[in-house]
């Protein structure tokens, strides 16, 4: 019979040991994914749900210049600059944080690719001191481009419908590389609430984003040269 002492050694071993290997598989799929089409969290958890996904993973190259430009823009206005991490702007929004946790306006493209790939979608303090390191070693291991490659391969843009040519073939009936500069920031200003957001039929507010974003555009492509190589 085990003594309540045993019994907490017991779980504290089970605990450690679960967080051993999820570190252990956070870093050899960090690698593996230099070589094979990420799997986000979400989409996984749909397939062992026996629910559709719908997902084309392609090059960036093969997707409109419109579109890593404007997730750039509208997601992580210096994801060129800063290591995986924005520790100026993470730090002010925790700083103005209320009650219900730190918002999305903390999060870089590499944080968001850390979470979709390899924790959940709820907000919490816990997960986002989660994201922080994760977020650091893909940043570390994976260039820019491919950064960006991945994360608009996972993007969650509706339900079941992942990644920007499902999304481009979805909404507006195209591949991903024919995406107008409009669709393109359309697509970009549904990111923080994919499955309220309509793309193919945006409500004004929706239309107004997008309209500020195409702007916000011409003033930030000058800061988008690491998606070049």
């Amino acid at each position: 019979m085990l003594t309540p002492g045993r019994l907490l050694r017991r779980f504290v071993q089970i605990g450690f040991g679960l967080v051993l290997l999820w570190v252990g598989t956070v870093f050899w799929l960090g690698l593996l994914y230099w070589a094979v089409p990420p799997v986000s969290t979400l989409m996984l958890g749909r397939w062992l749900t026996l629910q559709p996904v719908e997902r084309d993973y392609v090059d960036l190259e093969e997707m409109s210049p419109h579109l890593p430009l404007a997730v750039l823009t509208s997601e992580d206005g210096r994801f060129c600059e800063h290591g995986g991490v924005d520790w100026d702007m993470l730090r002010a929004v925790v700083e103005a944080a209320d009650e219900d946790g730190p918002s999305r306006g903390a999060s870089t493209i590499p944080m968001q690719a850390a979470k979709n790939l390899f924790l959940w979608p709820s907000r919490s303090y816990v997960r986002k001191g989660l994201e922080l390191p994760v977020a650091l070693y893909l940043d570390l291991i994976w260039t820019k481009r491919r950064m960006m490659e991945n994360y608009l391969n996972i993007a969650e843009w509706g339900e079941g419908v992942f990644g920007a040519e499902a999304a481009a073939r979805r909404y507006f009936g195209k591949p991903a590389k024919n995406l107008t500069r409009r669709e393109a920031a359309l697509l970009a200003t549904a990111l923080p609430n994919p499955l309220v957001r309509n793309p193919a039929r945006p409500t004004r507010r929706h239309q107004v984003l997008a309209a500020r974003l195409m702007g916000r555009m011409e003033r930030a492509a000058p800061y988008s040269g690491c998606l070049k190589s």
